[in-house]
């Protein structure tokens, strides 16, 4: 049984594997420029951030209907599960959708027949994070704000995502402001690409409550301090950094020097199926190329419950932390 554990960085298009891509592709008659499920997977061997991007948005088309999403998030919650994952906060990106003319309803109604019974199908409780697109315009995250409005009994909090640099967190001032006033959780990427700037922009501009990512806070000290002192979670997905280049190797990874410096880490797998990884594979990779005690593994688990948005569920937070405290390694 594997360590248990939240993750709360997860964006549900970047769980599509290429099995089930060719398979909504054959379902909606939607063409792929790939000949077979190998060929596409070979294809996911991408340089960088902007590389992966395209190939992200190129698979979505496959994504038409409510059952291709359920499909999705189903998908994702058995392979979670079966790697320890007992909550998941779920990023998705209503505007890359929107775009090709899928409503809003369509996304949020089929990811939910999916969500609304995770915990009886998969023991895996959720929660929904709808994402603006960094590199679409203030105007165009307002109107997807705006769009979700009908859907907000099931969605939890708004993040920010996509390609980081020129894309500072001021240009989504007004949208923030908008989110906090109908009771939204904040958070957002910043720190990957961008610089620790961004960081501290995310926390004072929009008001975060998490830093996804914020690998690059450890260039600056003061933030440091303050992200620790504020005791701010920060997101990291460590098998993505180094399938994006933003560290070259996983042994030259920050983690051990951040949980040093009391920095609240946990540690996510961002697109696994483009990625190399689940939750628990990125916990099995730092495990071994870090070599984490198990305290520390224990302590990164811990922070992921401290860190999800269960305040509305306090009891079930509760038992989740008890369940890392009585966990035995093998």
């Amino acid at each position: 049984m594997p360590l248990p554990k939240a993750e709360l960085h997860l964006h549900i298009e970047g769980t599509l594997e290429p099995e089930l891509a060719f398979e909504l592709a054959a379902r909606n008659g939607v063409p792929l420029p790939y000949p077979d499920e190998d060929a596409l997977r070979k294809a996911y061997r991408f340089e960088d951030l902007q590389s992966f991007l395209n190939l992200y948005y190129e698979l979505m088309a496959v994504l038409r209907t409510e059952r291709d999403f359920e499909d999705l998030a189903n998908a994702y919650l058995a392979r979670a599960a079966a790697q320890g994952v007992r909550h998941a906060e779920i990023f998705f990106d209503p505007q890359a959708h929107l775009a090709r003319g899928v409503e809003m309803g369509t996304v949020v109604e089929g990811l939910w027949r999916a969500l609304s019974t995770s915990r009886d199908d998969h023991g895996v409780s959720t929660r929904l994070i709808m994402c603006f697109l960094r590199d679409e315009s203030a105007e165009s995250a307002l109107a997807t704000l705006d769009a979700a409005k009908p859907y907000l009994d099931r969605i939890t909090g708004v993040g920010l995502d996509s390609a980081e640099v020129g894309h500072p967190p001021v240009k989504f001032r007004e949208v923030y402001e908008a989110a906090a006033a109908l009771g939204l959780r904040r958070v957002a990427h910043a720190g990957e690409e961008g610089p620790p700037e961004y960081v501290v922009e995310a926390l004072d501009v929009l008001g975060v409550e998490r830093i996804d990512h914020g690998l690059r806070s450890v260039e600056d000290p003061a933030l440091v301090e303050r992200l620790v002192r504020e005791r701010v979670p920060l997101t990291l997905c460590p098998l993505s950094n180094v399938r994006l280049r933003t560290v070259d190797t996983l042994a030259d990874h920050p983690l051990p020097a951040m949980l040093d410096a009391g920095l609240m880490c946990t540690v996510n797998s961002d697109d696994p199926a483009y990625f190399g990884g689940y939750a628990g594979d990125n916990f099995d990779a730092v495990r071994e190329a870090l070599g984490l005690t198990e305290e520390r593994l224990r302590e990164l688990a811990r922070n992921s419950f401290l860190a999800s948005f269960l305040e509305d569920e306090e009891e079930l937070r509760a038992g989740y932390l008890a369940e890392v405290e009585a966990y035995e390694f093998g």
